[in-house]
């Protein structure tokens, strides 16, 4: 799956992301809106990952869906 298509199935795939960071709430998803970088920032912020194991996550979780 590429990222055109998680923006495009966001509400879809909101549960699926709180299952894998369950420290993001439900209003930050809601902002997040499917961007990729919101999603990275958000990630750093709540587990205080660096940019790059950020987008290493959200790499690994879109080879699962």
């Amino acid at each position: 799956m590429n990222w055109d298509i998680v923006e495009g199935k966001w509400k879809e795939l909101k549960g699926s992301v709180q299952n894998q960071w369950g420290k993001l709430t439900d209003d930050q998803l809601d902002q997040i809106e499917g961007n990729r970088e919101k999603l990275a920032g958000q990630i750093q912020s709540e587990y205080g990952r660096t940019k790059d194991e950020a987008e290493r996550e959200i790499d690994d979780w879109l080879a699962r869906h």
